[in-house]
């Protein structure tokens, strides 16, 4: 009897280290599932199936699938029934994105179903990640852009195109380069399955606009396609699915744990070859080289270059060593290509309150309030400031500078 307490205890032990060790083995420590659409907002409807429910089936199934086998990582839904978010599509998709923020997310995924009504032979599956392509500036009118018009960021407006422009570039050296590989690892896993890869695109989605980590939106197959429809709505093709999304969110994790390994390194440099190499020249192991996450390359002046006559380049003193400083969280609610004093009237019930930050690209200067030790901290000061600013969001900092994360 002793020996079978002892049996048990032992038993007990191993479980929760081994808990502990896959909590500590993973890149992630928060997923966001989001079953798209649903309740009075039932998405694409075809063959008597409603792409709400679809989603819903999958999302679920993709959760099991990480609590089981990627123990320490939480799970979190968006909605587990059949239930609209929000009275309209507007607020609906922001509560998606709130949702997230407030569950301090690690990584947002989107599940829907795609649709071609005059065009149903078209299959695939493709993922979307938060961006704006050269089609979208000429009001692109693909099959892609007319499935998801609805919840597209208008752009027809100067001051919210100039806004959302701002992100966009932000975002290469925020949360950008995570959202493309996440993206990547989701349609390798596809056409590992053997599911037509229609590959990573950009659309100027409002949900992962509002959602303050890495995200993409993946379109499943399309419910236009009577095949592919079967297959969807089948439980081996929903269980095919999750199991496709799974070991990309697997792969994506180990990708991160490796690339924070990889940001220790770089804190010493151990040659100056090294010294010149940043993590957005790092791409998930099984993403072919062709594939690379794409990092903005420009010659422009950035923070740490010399000056150059008639541009203002940020205090180099500010810019020296970021490495060196802890990893914290801001709020960024404006992005400018010069410097702006931090008491303008422009911040409005901020002044005298917000700090300026640098970082690359056309728009150096960065201007934010407050600093944060966790994201989730930095999420809800976020909530409070976009009654201000509507389009406030959460970046990594270093000491003075904005880095990628």
């Amino acid at each position: 009897m002793r020996l079978l307490s002892l049996l048990v205890v032992a038993t007990a032990a191993l479980y929760v280290n081994a808990a502990v060790a896959g909590n500590i083995a993973h890149g992630v420590s928060v997923v966001v599932i989001d079953a798209g659409h649903g309740g009075k907002f039932p998405g694409a409807h075809y063959g008597g199936v409603y792409e709400k429910d679809l989603t819903l089936k999958v999302a679920l199934k993709l959760g099991k699938l990480i609590e089981q086998g990627m123990p320490g990582v939480k799970v979190v839904y968006t909605r587990t029934t059949d239930k609209a978010l929000g009275a309209d599509l507007a607020s609906d998709l922001q509560a998606r994105a709130d949702i997230a923020n407030n569950a301090g997310g690690d990584l947002f995924l989107s599940i829907h179903a795609n649709a071609a009504p005059r065009a149903t032979a078209v299959k695939g599956v493709e993922t979307l990640i938060m961006g704006e392509t050269p089609k979208e500036q000429r009001y692109n009118e693909n099959a892609l852009y007319e499935s998801n018009r609805e919840e597209l960021i208008d752009m027809s407006d100067e001051r919210t195109a100039a806004i959302v422009r701002a992100y966009i570039q932000n975002l290469q050296f925020t949360y950008g380069e995570y959202s493309m590989a996440i993206a990547r690892c989701i349609q390798t896993s596809y056409a590992k399955a053997g599911r037509n890869s229609r590959g990573v695109k950009r659309q100027l989605l409002r949900v992962l606009y509002a959602t303050d980590m890495p995200g993409a939106l993946t379109e499943i197959g399309f419910m236009s396609n009577a095949q592919e429809l079967a297959y969807m709505k089948s439980e081996k093709g929903q269980n095919e699915i999750a199991a496709s999304i799974y070991r990309a969110v697997k792969e994506y994790s180990n990708y991160v744990l490796e690339t924070r390994t990889a940001e220790e390194s770089v804190a010493t440099p151990k040659s100056d070859s090294d010294a010149g190499k940043t993590v957005a020249e790092k791409t998930p192991p099984t993403t072919p080289a062709k594939e690379r996450a794409e990092t903005p390359k420009t010659t422009e002046t950035t923070p740490s270059s010399p000056a150059t006559p008639g541009k203002t380049t940020p205090d180099k003193k500010k810019t020296e060593s970021p490495e060196t400083k802890p990893l914290r969280y801001t709020v960024q609610v404006m992005a400018s290509a010069k410097a702006v004093a931090v008491d303008s009237p422009q911040f409005r019930s901020y002044r005298g309150q917000i700090r300026q930050y640098t970082s690359q690209g056309s728009f150096p200067y960065k201007y934010c309030v407050g600093e944060f030790s966790s994201r989730a901290a930095a999420q809800r000061k976020a909530a409070e400031v976009r009654k201000i600013f509507p389009d406030a969001f959460v970046v990594c900092c270093r000491g003075t500078q904005i880095v990628n994360r």
